[in-house]
């Protein structure tokens, strides 16, 4: 079955909001796994426009941009799965998808951020317009969960998804 909006609907992921008009506090406390998408109904253009510098904060002083190269043969043709992340309940149980979500988008507003993960999505021109929807699952389902999504992903695409820099390991969290 391929992997897109309307299977992740189908396997329970809901939300479906823009970035940009995300209202943190409709999001679940809970762990889960999320993923970031193009807009539907084919807003995108063709070709997806690359800002020169990344909206991202810095991490340990690093810059999170990377040269338009790059970002260009990370783009995956076809998919509409831009990013697939989980978020786990923290060794204090005070994080979840509503905290993971809320530092991924300030990290997006240039906020320093306590992950690097998912960068490149802050170099899209359009990033605001991207939608995020969120499953919750259990602790101990997060991690084989999300390799079982980017296993499905990289069938049928050959790759990861574009934000997507590093293979989840399926080992249990």
């Amino acid at each position: 079955m391929p992997l897109n909006r309307a299977s992740l609907k189908r396997d329970g992921f809901t939300g479906f909001r823009p970035l940009g008009e995300l209202e943190i506090n409709r999001i679940p406390q809970k762990p889960g796994i999320f993923a970031v998408l193009l807009p539907a109904g084919g807003q995108e253009p063709v070709e997806p426009q690359f800002l020169a510098k990344s909206t991202a904060g810095v991490f340990k002083k690093k810059n999170p941009g990377l040269p338009q190269e790059t970002l260009k043969a990370e783009w995956v043709e076809g998919a509409d799965i831009l990013y697939l992340g989980k978020a786990g309940p923290g060794s204090k149980s005070n994080r979840g998808l509503r905290r993971q979500i809320q530092e991924f988008v300030d990290f997006g507003r240039g906020r320093p951020p306590g992950h690097w993960d998912g960068r490149l999505i802050w170099q899209l021109a359009s990033a605001d317009r991207l939608i995020i929807a969120w499953r919750e699952l259990p602790v101990d389902e997060l991690s084989p969960a999300l390799a079982s999504y980017q296993a499905a992903f990289v069938e049928e695409f050959g790759r990861l998804p574009f934000a997507n820099l590093v293979q989840a390991p399926s080992r249990r969290s």
